[in-house]
């Protein structure tokens, strides 16, 4: 606030006011310095282009990669033993090698693998729950309604839903019971 003198007046006090007032100073919201970054935005052309360069390129990996992954005898079947015959014929095509350095009169091709030769099994993980209402990560269940919640704040809210919301959250999950 302004001293207030002898000296003073209305007009000296506006004065002071005018000059201490924040909203007079010019203050710029941008930086001036700041320039806006590069166009992000793609068109078709070159996001149809850039699909075909990298299949192309996985194409080209793939050809270069050796020969194709061999059917097996029975090409309906799929063999358990996937992963322990991949590794016996790694190591037969190891003896063969050395073979061939001794013998490099004889030629042969070995089967390259691929990740879709290979049977994988199961996971051992468990699933991932995810909050029915947010689709966060879950670590709550409600025993009552069986909806999964993320936090108490989520709780509050699915504490206020109806049976019909929370039967309609239950079917959007495909854990929901229908009683015939």
């Amino acid at each position: 606030m302004a001293p207030i003198t002898t000296a003073s007046d209305e007009n000296t006090h506006m004065a002071l006011l005018d000059k201490l007032d924040m909203h007079k100073i010019h203050k710029p919201f941008r930086n001036p310095n700041w320039k806006p970054p590069q166009r992000r935005n793609k068109t078709l052309k070159q996001v149809i282009s850039e699909a075909q360069r990298k299949e192309q390129s996985l194409l080209a990996t793939q050809n270069n990669s050796g020969a194709t992954t061999p059917l097996p005898a029975d090409a309906n079947a799929v063999n358990a033993n996937d992963l322990s015959r991949a590794v016996l014929e790694k190591n037969m095509q190891q003896n063969q090698q050395t073979q061939a350095q001794m013998q490099p009169q004889q030629t042969f091709t070995v089967p390259s693998y691929t990740y879709t030769s290979i049977a994988a099994a199961p996971s051992f993980k468990p699933k991932l729950k995810y909050c029915d209402l947010t689709g966060l990560p879950a670590p709550y269940q409600d025993p009552k309604t069986g909806l999964r919640y993320h936090n108490s704040e989520i709780y509050a809210v699915l504490k206020t839903l109806s049976t019909t919301q929370v039967q309609e959250y239950l079917a959007a999950r495909g854990a929901n019971t229908v009683l015939k």
